[in-house]
């Protein structure tokens, strides 16, 4: 007989909100239901129903980056909750400085700057209920872009670095190209193939299917580039 696999320490629920149908993930340690928000980029009472449907008790923000459809939320968030926002990198306060003239633009007016308790970086660790997050430092879509990953649970929340077939926009201001693709193949791939990840939009993939079938960043066409 098949013994079971062990229940994993963590939950994680994905709610697409803005108008851009950005990836808000609501994780939470599974011993304690304590919960962070990641980048509630706003609908902030779906949200707020969402944790109130699962008996979560929020404990943490955390903001992958600075854009509008990942951030424009968090003030309001903490207006309601009282809990500390954790990230992005500091590299990242200009773009945090105009979320609330880019939301408007975006069809978000709601959103709001915002100004975190803790900025984060490269090695890092938040810690949520009885459980962690390792915080990875991914530039090039945003300079302050940073990821969060759960080396048990082999999750990742990786917000605009990387999609399924796609990489993040380097055309905004201060983004690189150059960056990004060292932030994926020297921070990303190390985690494991097997590492499932939620992306900023669109649907979840694995680090494994992006090095074989990603028209960006796999293996076989960053060896024919030289990269």
């Amino acid at each position: 007989m098949t013994t079971p696999p062990p229940p994993l320490p963590i939950g994680a629920a994905i709610l697409p909100v803005t108008p851009l149908q950005q990836n808000c993930t609501i994780v939470w340690c599974a011993k304690t239901m304590k919960a962070a928000v990641i980048d509630p980029g706003g609908d902030v009472d779906l949200l707020v129903k969402a944790i109130d449907s699962k008996g979560l008790t929020l404990e943490k923000i955390w903001v992958t980056h600075g854009h509008a459809d990942h951030a424009g939320g968090v003030a309001a968030m903490k207006l309601r909750y009282g809990v500390p926002i954790e990230g992005p990198h500091p590299d990242d306060q200009f773009w945090i400085d105009q979320i609330q003239s880019s939301g408007e633009r975006w069809g978000m007016p709601e959103a709001r700057n915002f100004e975190p308790d803790r900025w984060l970086g490269d090695g890092d660790v938040v810690t949520l209920g009885e459980t962690q997050f390792e915080v990875f430092h991914c530039p090039g879509h945003t300079p302050g872009h940073v990821i969060f990953f759960h080396r048990e649970a082999k999750l990742a929340q990786v917000g605009d670095v990387i999609f399924q077939n796609s990489i993040g926009r380097t055309d905004f201001p201060r983004g690189n190209h150059a960056d990004l693709i060292a932030a994926i193949t020297s921070k990303l791939w190390p985690l494991g193939d097997d590492v499932r990840f939620i992306p900023g939009h669109g649907p979840m993939s694995t680090f494994g299917a992006e090095r074989r079938n990603n028209p960006y960043v796999a293996d076989r066409i960053l060896a024919a580039a030289g990269e």
